[in-house]
């Protein structure tokens, strides 16, 4: 049987007490990473099959996570709020914060961590963006955050130098409906869900998808591929 690529590895995860975030750690897990689990809320018990340690951490204190996420290998941003129909202003800034803005902060400080400590085997960060980056989620604020973070990801891939390029890999989580307290009629698994993206990651897709739904798998990649294509025709490195 060949060796996991992630056998020995250090992950750690955002939003590891949800759904997806749990079924990441089992899989991380199962295939012999150590894992690091990021939460908002209170510390929980130890499990077995969980993170093997936790840290509390806040948005907008991003700055505060600089020596845990120095030990890290790869870097899954898989926190966010979902606000189904509420879209007051107060709402929107919350959503913002959460899913856009502070997975944001994380990205740019995990960059310039691997800048400035470079390993012989570039870091990784993943970025869980949903499928509500392309297709509607019956929740407009969500769907506007999400789509914000895929287009910040989408630029920054598309202008990394080569320094960066050779420190960090970026790898964008496109996942359709999965069962959570988000969203407790998704029709695929949470489990099912990480292990196709660890499956697919192990692969070296940067793109990695995961739906029921056969037109992402279409409009994803042409999406993308516009986005980059723009960004680079574009991009102004002098500025």
């Amino acid at each position: 049987m060949a060796q996991s690529p992630f056998l020995g590895k250090r992950i750690g995860i955002t939003g590891a007490r949800g759904a997806l975030g749990a079924a990441l750690a089992r899989c991380f897990r199962s295939a012999g990473a150590h894992v690091v689990g990021f939460t908002h809320g209170s510390i929980p018990p130890e499990q077995a099959d969980g993170p093997h340690r936790w840290v509390s951490w806040s948005c907008g204190d991003e700055a505060s996570l600089d020596a845990d996420l120095e030990e890290l290998d790869v870097l899954v941003l898989n926190h966010g709020i979902n606000p189904q129909g509420g879209q007051s202003p107060d709402v929107i800034n919350q959503a913002l914060e959460i899913n856009t803005l502070s997975s944001w902060r994380l990205m740019q400080r995990f960059e310039a961590i691997s800048r400035a400590s470079p390993q012989a085997d570039p870091r990784e960060v993943w970025i869980n963006t949903s499928e509500a980056e392309i297709q509607p989620a019956v929740s407009p604020v969500y769907e506007l955050t999400k789509r914000m973070l895929g287009q910040l990801v989408s630029i920054r891939g598309a202008v990394l130098d080569a320094t960066g390029r050779e420190a960090l890999i970026l790898r964008k989580l496109v996942l359709g409906p999965f069962r959570s307290s988000l969203n407790p009629i998704g029709v695929m698994g949470a489990d099912f869900v990480a292990s196709q993206v660890l499956r697919q990651a192990s692969w070296g897709f940067r793109l990695v998808i995961v739906t029921p739904n056969p037109l992402t798998y279409v409009l994803m990649p042409l999406t993308e591929l516009g986005r980059r294509i723009y960004s680079r025709i574009l991009s102004r490195p002098d500025r």
